[in-house]
Order: structure tokens, then C-alpha cells, then sequence
């Protein structure tokens, strides 16, 4: 077994998971290869997969360093998880609502849905700043609490 990780490189699990994600993966694929729209979905994931390792990626990782480097020093404490997690959650919707959020695809949510689409842009403006309220009003309290000490 030793021998084997060595080869490998990781844990005979490991492979077997990967073995079993790439069955799945192409269960999915002979799936959708029948489908009229394929070619369709194929074009938006090659997109997305693109948009993400050359703009999205760099773009995020370049925050998340600028952030690093203003991290709390002297016992002041780090401002970096208090900004990722509420970003993550705000960026998450950004992405999967972003259609209606723009108040895109009028005739697409109109005969799904038989009501009329509107820009929601103000509510996601609204759920990104309840989910950045508690983690700065989080983030003054732990500020405050070391400054009393």
C-alpha cells in the first residue's frame, strides 16, 4: 500500500473518488449529449470556466491579498475573515441571480413564472448589507474588547 501511494501520490481512496466523479461526470455528459441545447451549455460552461481562471480569479485573489497585507497587528484583530465571509455570501447571490437582478430575460421569466420581471438590484444591495452589518458590528466588538484590555 505504501508502494502505492508513493506511485501515486495520494491515498488509494482518493483515487477512487476521483474514478467515481469522473464516472458521474460522464454519466452526465451521455445525458445531455442528446439534448438540443448541449451545444448551448457546453458554450457557457467553456465561458464561465474562462471568465473564472482569467478575470474572476486573479481579480478576487488580488482583494484577498490586499486584505492580507492589512491584517491587524499589535493584537488589533484581522479585518480579512470579516470581509471574506459576507463577500463570499453577497458574490454567491451576485452570481446565481444576476439575470434578474439586472432585470434580464424578460421573456424567459415571464412565460416561466407568468409575472412580469423587475430589477432587483436594491434587494440584493439589501441582503449584501445584512449580511456585512453583523460581521462589522462583529468586528468593532472584538475591536473595542481588545482596546479595553
Amino acid at each position: 500500500m505504501g508502494e502505492f501511494r508513493r506511485a501515486y501520490g495520494a491515498a488509494s481512496w482518493h483515487l477512487l473518488l476521483l474514478l467515481g466523479c469522473f464516472a458521474v461526470t460522464g454519466w452526465i455528459a451521455l445525458r445531455l449529449a442528446g439534448e438540443p441545447m448541449a451545444g448551448r451549455m457546453l458554450a457557457w460552461f467553456v465561458g464561465a470556466a474562462i471568465a473564472h481562471d482569467l478575470v474572476l480569479f486573479p481579480a478576487y485573489a488580488s482583494v484577498d491579498r490586499a486584505l492580507g497585507a492589512a491584517r491587524g497587528r499589535g493584537g488589533v484583530p484581522s479585518v480579512l475573515n470579516h470581509v471574506r465571509v459576507p463577500a463570499l455570501g453577497a458574490g454567491l447571490l451576485l452570481l446565481v441571480y444576476l439575470p434578474g437582478i439586472l432585470g434580464l430575460g424578460d421573456g424567459t421569466y415571464l412565460s416561466a413564472t407568468g409575472m412580469a420581471p423587475r430589477a432587483r438590484f436594491g434587494q440584493w444591495l439589501t441582503v449584501s448589507a445584512v449580511l456585512f452589518a453583523p460581521s462589522a458590528l462583529l468586528y468593532a466588538a472584538r475591536r473595542l474588547s481588545r482596546r479595553g484590555r
